[in-house]
């Protein structure tokens, strides 16, 4: 193998273990927080201490990594589905039902005292969501313009409704967790379109599961 080809190679795989650490620190801070020990990222990677390390020398760096990745690849999403939905309406409401990824950025804001701190101040992590922001308002005017939403919300209540919906309620059944954004991503596009009769995925919400979320959090 020539020097060139070495490098190549090097550079290579020191993308893949990047991708790795990054895909595996989503997961895990979305289910267990943004202060998981870094061995256990690494563990989950399938990479060293080491390699983690250098590729990320401290916890901020890759929680600003993961929040910076997750919404690049939702602005991606969002992009191609305008790209390619001339109907508005159909267009906000692929985005809306796409980007369920924001829930790790949500949950690192809000349960993460560190990791807000990290967002707050990162200028990628802005840009990515003044964009975003403005594809939502984009397609909101559009669909008020031609009829198909109600004219009295505007992007930001859509938006503010959308992290209502991502953040969750802890502690539910697995099955219902899974179900949750998009069963009430569509009572709210419902509620966005009134006369809509979208059926709703997933099943009803019971006393029992609320009951099962109470005892869980006052275990």
């Amino acid at each position: 193998m020539t020097e060139a080809a070495e490098r190549t190679r090097l550079r290579a795989d020191a993308r893949r273990n990047r991708d790795r650490i990054v895909s595996a620190a989503r997961t895990v801070f979305a289910e267990r927080g943004a202060e998981v020990p870094m061995e256990e990222i690494a563990r989950a990677a399938e990479v060293g201490v080491g390699t983690l390390y250098r590729r990320f020398p401290d916890r901020d760096s890759l929680i600003r990594a993961v929040a910076v990745d997750t919404l690049q690849r939702v602005l991606d999403t969002a992009q191609a589905i305008v790209a390619r939905e001339e109907d508005p309406w159909a267009a906000l409401t692929e985005v809306l039902m796409s980007i369920a990824d924001l829930r790790v950025v949500l949950q690192l804001s809000l349960l993460s005292p560190r990791a807000r701190v990290v967002l707050a101040e990162d200028e990628d992590a802005h840009r990515i969501r003044d964009v975003l922001m403005g594809i939502l308002d984009e397609l909101v005017r559009a669909a008020q313009e031609n009829g198909s939403m109600r004219t009295d919300v505007s992007g930001a209540d859509i938006a503010v409704l959308l992290s209502l919906v991502l953040r969750g309620i802890n502690g539910l059944p697995h099955d219902l967790k899974l179900a949750a954004p998009p069963r009430f991503l569509t009572l709210m596009l419902d509620g966005l379109r009134p006369g809509s009769t979208t059926p709703l995925p997933g099943r009803s919400v019971t006393q029992e599961d609320l009951d099962f979320v109470r005892t869980s959090n006052e275990g």
